[in-house]
C-alpha cells in the first residue's frame, strides 16, 4: 500500500479525498432514485425473458416502441450505476438494438467491451505521458507498475467476455472477480502516484478517468442484471453469445487432493530446487524457466530446506503450480526490496505471484528490510484462486498483500506491524495465526488495510477461526484490527481469538476521527480478552450486531465459492461458519 516515505502512516492525499467524497454524494444520492430504477428494470428484464423465451407475437415488431422499451431499460441499469452520465453515454448505440431487448446481457457484454477500448486508450496516454513529463524516480517506477497493472486489468476484461461453459462453476461470481480485479488493478496504478506532484496526480486521475468508469459501471450491470435474473438464467443467455473457448476450471481433476494422498507431494515433485548438490536447480528462479506454460495438471516444484535469497515472481502463463518445502522455519525465500531506498510498493515483494490455481505449502516467506525502510511486501498474490497452507509470512509494514482476485490461507503465520495485511482481494485467512510485531517508536501497529473502492466489487478480508497473539512484548503499542484505506473497506474477524493486547476502540481511522459510512466492519463472536465491543469507535460502518445468515456470506463457501475449488487442491477447510 502506497504511503508517504515522510510519515509513519500514510496522510490522505487530498485530491484522492476530495474524489472519494465526492462518490459518497453520489451513492447517497443514487440510492434515492435506485428503488424506482429497480421496480422499472425489473419488469423490463421480465417482459425481456418472456421475449426470449416465446419470441415476439409480431413478425415486425414497432421499432420506436422496441427503442423506447430498451432506453428504458438502460436508463433503469445506468441509474443503478456510480456514473450514470458515462454509462447511458457508453450503451446509447445500443438503443436500436432489437437483440439487446430481447437480450440484456448484450448490454453487459457491449459495456465490458467498450471498458476495455477505453483501458486501451489509457495504456497509450499514459506511455506518452510519461514521456512528456519530468519524473522523479518513484513516479518513473508508478509509470513502469502501470503498464504491468493495465495489461492485467485487460486480460481480466477478456475473461469477463469469454463465453462461458455453463457446466462448469458459478459463472457470475467469476465474471464479478475479474472485473473487481481490473478495477482493483486500474485503482493501484493510480495509488502508485500518490507521492508524485499534484500536476502529475491529476494527469494520471483524468487518464484513467473514463476506463475506471466503465469498468464500474459493467460490474454495475452484471450486479443488476443478475439480481433479477438469477445466475442459472443469466448463464443460459450468456451461452448464446458468439465469442468461443472459456472455461473457469483450470484444473484437472486427476490431480486432486495432492495434500490428502498417502504418497508425499515432495516425492511426486517434477522439480526439485536445492541448495547443496542434490539437484542442477540450485535458486527457485532457475527453476521456474522450466515450468509449462498454461499446465492444466499440477506441476509440483519440491523446495528443500535452506535460506533462498531471491526475488521471486510466478507469472501469469504460470498455471497450476504448486510449491511445496519442509517446512515454513524450514524453506525460507527471502528478500529486502522496499520503498524507502526506491522500489514501489508493489514491486517490492519477494515473493509475488499471477499464475492462476498457484499453491504453496511449508515455506516461509520474508522480507528482511527492517520497519525503518517502510513497505516492504514478503508476499503479494494476484493469482485467481490461489492458496497458502502451512506458510508463513513475515516482514513489518505490508507484509502480506492480498492484491486482488479469490485467496485462501489456511493454518499460516503472519507477522507484522503497519496495515500488515492489505489490498483489495475476495480472501478468507481460516485457522490462521495473526503475530503483530514491535513497530518503530512512534508507531501503532494496524493489522489490516482493505483496499475496496467500489460497492459492487466481491472483495474483502474475512478472519475465520484464527488467533490474534502478540509475537514479541508490546506494552505501551496501540495495536489495532485495522483502518480503512479505501472508502468502501470491508473486513471481518469471526469466531477468532483477540488477546488482549488489541485496544478497546479495535479500530483506528485513517484520517480525522471517525470513517466513511460505506465502510463495512463487523466482529462475530470472537473470544479473548481483546473482543469486547463495548468501548468499540462508534462508526457507522462497524456492524456491531449481525446474525449467523449474515455473516455466512462472509465464509469461505460463500464468500471465495471455495466449494467449487478447494476440494480439488486437497487443503483442508470448513466450508461454512
Amino acid at each position: 500500500m502506497t504511503q508517504s516515505a515522510g510519515k509513519f502512516y500514510g496522510k490522505v492525499d487530498e485530491l484522492e479525498e476530495a474524489i472519494y467524497s465526492e462518490t459518497r454524494r453520489k451513492t447517497r444520492k443514487r440510492l434515492s432514485i435506485i428503488g424506482i430504477s429497480t421496480l422499472i428494470l425489473i419488469a423490463i428484464i421480465v417482459i425481456a425473458v418472456v421475449a426470449t423465451n416465446h419470441g415476439s407475437s409480431e413478425d415486425n415488431p414497432n421499432p420506436n416502441t422496441s427503442s423506447e422499451s430498451l432506453s428504458k431499460s438502460i436508463k433503469a441499469i445506468c441509474d443503478a450505476t456510480l456514473y450514470p452520465s458515462s454509462c447511458l453515454s457508453t450503451l446509447s448505440p445500443m438503443i436500436n438494438s432489437t437483440t439487446a431487448l430481447l437480450d440484456p446481457t448484450k448490454l453487459f457484454l457491449f459495456s465490458v467491451k467498450a471498458a476495455m477500448s477505453e483501458i486501451s486508450k489509457a495504456s497509450k496516454a499514459l506511455k506518452e505521458l510519461a514521456q512528456k513529463v519530468a519524473v522523479d524516480k518513484m513516479s518513473l517506477a508508478a509509470f513502469k507498475d502501470c503498464n504491468e497493472l493495465i495489461d492485467l486489468a485487460i486480460e481480466h476484461l477478456n475473461d469477463s467476455l469469454s463465453t462461458p461453459d455453463i457446466s462448469s462453476g458459478d459463472v457470475v461470481n467469476d465474471l464479478k472477480t475479474w472485473l473487481s480485479g481490473s478495477i482493483t488493478d486500474q485503482q493501484t496504478c493510480i495509488d502508485g502516484f500518490s507521492n508524485s506532484n499534484v500536476e502529475l496526480k491529476t494527469s494520471v486521475l483524468n487518464t484513467m478517468k473514463n476506463s475506471t468508469e466503465l469498468t464500474s459501471n459493467s460490474l454495475a450491470i452484471l450486479s443488476e442484471i443478475s439480481n433479477f435474473i438469477g445466475s442459472i438464467k443469466l448463464r443460459r443467455l450468456m451461452s448464446n453469445s458468439e465469442d468461443t473457448d472459456w472455461s473457469p476450471s483450470w484444473l484437472s481433476s486427476n490431480d486432486r487432493r495432492l495434500l490428502q494422498s498417502s504418497t508425499d507431494p515432495r516425492k511426486k515433485a517434477d522439480i526439485v530446487v536445492a541448495k547443496d548438490r542434490s539437484s542442477k536447480y540450485k535458486t527457485i528462479k532457475a527453476a521456474l524457466k522450466a515450468v509449462p506454460e498454461k499446465s492444466k495438471k499440477r506441476f509440483i516444484i519440491y523446495i528443500k530446506k535452506g535460506l533462498y535469497i531471491e526475488n521471486v515472481n510466478i507469472e501469469t502463463n504460470k498455471w497450476n503450480l504448486f510449491m511445496v518445502g519442509d517446512g515454513k522455519n524450514a524453506t525460507i525465500v527471502s528478500g529486502s526490496l522496499n520503498f524507502i531506498d526506491g522500489t514501489s510498493t508493489f514491486q517490492s515483494a519477494t515473493f509475488a505471484v499471477f499464475g492462476k490455481g498457484f499453491m504453496a505449502s511449508d515455506i516461509g516467506f520474508k522480507n528482511t528490510a527492517g520497519p525503518q525502510k517502510h513497505q516492504a511486501v514478503a508476499m503479494m498474490s494476484h493469482a485467481d484462486q490461489s492458496v497458502f497452507y502451512r506458510c508463513s509470512f513475515d516482514a513489518y509494514q505490508d507484509t502480506l498483500y492480498v492484491h486482488s482476485l479469490r485467496q485462501f490461507y489456511r493454518e499460516c503465520d503472519v507477522y507484522g506491524t503497519v496495515d500488515f495485511i492489505f489490498g483489495n482481494a475476495a480472501v478468507v485467512l481460516q485457522n490462521c495465526n495473526i503475530l503483530p510485531k514491535r513497530p518503530m517508536a512512534g508507531q501503532q501497529d494496524t493489522i489490516t488495510a482493505q483496499g475496496k473502492v467500489d460497492p459492487n466489487q466481491n472483495t474483502g478480508i474475512v478472519f475465520h477461526n484464527c488467533t490474534v497473539w502478540p509475537s514479541e512484548n508490546l506494552t505501551s503499542v496501540g495495536v489495532y484490527l485495522g483502518r480503512p484505506w479505501k472508502p468502501y473497506s470491508t473486513t471481518l474477524f469471526i469466531k477468532s481469538m483477540l488477546a488482549s493486547f488489541i485496544d478497546p476502540s479495535g479500530w483506528l481511522p485513517w484520517s480525522g476521527n471517525s470513517a466513511p459510512d460505506t465502510i463495512f466492519y463487523a466482529e462475530y463472536q470472537n473470544s479473548g480478552a481483546g473482543s469486547s465491543t463495548k468501548k468499540r469507535v462508534k462508526w457507522k460502518g462497524l456492524r456491531s450486531i449481525l446474525n449467523a445468515k449474515q455473516v455466512a456470506k462472509f465464509s469461505v463457501g460463500s464468500f471465495i465459492g471455495g466449494d467449487k475449488w478447494l476440494p480439488n487442491t486437497g487443503v483442508p477447510y470448513k466450508s461454512g461458519l
